[in-house]
């Protein structure tokens, strides 16, 4: 038995250093040849898996490659949510809240009816796959528009929809799944659940996002302001863990969290400076690791067979959700948002500017490991969308920003 779990324990630190050691590796080769990182892990997932120089496979180590997704995932959406300003959010609510939840759905179903008629498969699990590619990527978006700077309201509202619409639609995903498990639609009870975990995840996320903003602050309270990376890491997996315990969502939970984290000055909470600087910079360190992870271990989980029996499908698929399913759930939702009055060339933006990232990534690796029936077919399309839409659209935002005019003016 201690020889079996020593070679277990030996087997996750060896995975856990050569995932770091080539995703640094890589991470200074997407600087060179000027591609997004998270598209360059996917290509050294593929070169160290099994199908290339095998030296590491997730199968080998179920529970390692769970928690890294779960939590990884988990803690990317509380980063998202740390990046939303509330007050910016404030005057965009209604478009940011109609593509997360309308926008999310029209894209989920639309997608769902296209992959059901291309690859003549069952809705529900055309729905899934809809599901999962249904959402953007506020780790992907971030680093973008940290780089480039597009007019602070369009910004705000791009990377709000992201953060809102990665927590919808795991919500959606799970909510599929237990439909397919069950073998059971029932719209009353499938709905009623939906809203459990959605209430659950908000009231989780606010409670330990407000009850460790507190331990941190500067206040009477503030017992723990000296362990803000602590207390941050801790924060995301007891919110995750609490909601799951009263049926809410782990993932609104964590974006929730670091929602209120994010915005604690609104609250009146102060961080001491050195602690906010050091917290800072174990977020961005761990919240770089996570995207490494994830993004490496969906690399050595691509199904090869799958992939060419199913590109062709998998490319109209997605050039149907850049081209056709994207540009029309912005162009409802923004319409009808009339307070707003968006302009054209902002709508525009918004219709290109939609990677699929690294909760699709997730999940699409937390269903690979499951008995789900079509999850070839599943993996293909995720593979597909993000190599088209990080490859292509992220690497272009800055040109198409410029050409749209939506750069901030930087008076100089």
């Amino acid at each position: 038995m201690e020889n079996t779990t020593e070679l277990a324990v030996n087997g996750i630190m060896t995975m856990s250093a050569v995932i770091l050691v080539i995703g640094m590796i890589f991470s200074k080769i997407s600087r060179i040849v000027k591609l997004p990182d998270v598209v360059l892990f996917l290509i050294a997932g593929i070169i160290i898996g099994p199908s290339v120089l095998n030296l590491i496979s997730a199968d080998a180590y179920p529970t390692a490659n769970q928690f890294i997704l779960i939590f990884g995932s988990a803690y990317i959406l509380y980063d998202g949510g740390r990046e939303i300003k509330l007050k910016v959010l404030n005057n965009v609510k209604i478009t940011v809240g109609l593509l997360a939840t309308i926008g999310v759905a029209i894209s989920a179903f639309s997608i769902g009816f296209v992959s059901m008629n291309i690859f003549n498969i069952p809705f529900i699990y055309a729905l899934l796959i809809g599901a999962v590619i249904a959402s953007t990527d506020p780790a992907t978006l971030v680093p973008v528009f940290k780089a480039v700077a597009i007019k602070d309201r369009l910004k705000q509202t791009v990377i709000s929809e992201s953060a809102f619409n990665d927590a919808a639609g795991a919500i959606l995903v799970f909510s599929i799944l237990t439909i397919i498990e069950s073998g059971k639609i029932s719209l009353t009870h499938n709905l009623e659940e939906l809203i459990i975990m959605i209430l659950g995840g908000i009231f989780a996320g606010a409670l330990v996002g407000i009850l460790f903003s507190i331990s941190i602050s500067e206040g009477k309270f503030g017992l723990f302001h000296e362990f803000a990376p602590l207390v941050s890491i801790v924060a995301v997996i007891l919110s995750y863990i609490f909601a799951e315990k009263i049926h809410g969502s782990g993932y609104m939970a964590t974006f929730i969290t670091g929602l209120v984290c994010g915005n604690k000055k609104t609250f009146k909470l102060w961080v001491p400076s050195e602690d906010f600087e050091i917290q800072t910079h174990v977020r961005d360190t761990l919240a770089i690791i996570m995207r490494m992870a994830i993004f490496v271990l969906l690399g050595t989980q691509v199904d090869f067979v799958s992939l060419a029996k199913y590109w062709k499908e998998s490319l109209l698929v997605i050039l149907a959700l850049v081209l056709i399913v994207r540009p029309i759930s912005v162009i409802v939702c923004t319409l009808i948002d009339r307070k707003i009055k968006w302009k054209f060339n902002e709508i525009l933006f918004m219709m290109w500017v939609r990677e699929t990232g690294v909760i699709p990534a997730a999940l699409s690796g937390m269903i690979m490991s499951m008995d789900i029936k079509y999850k070839g077919i599943l993996s293909s399309v995720v593979f597909m969308a993000i190599l088209i839409t990080l490859g292509i659209q992220a690497s272009t935002t800055k040109i198409v920003a410029k050409k749209l005019n939506v750069l901030e003016d930087v008076k100089k």
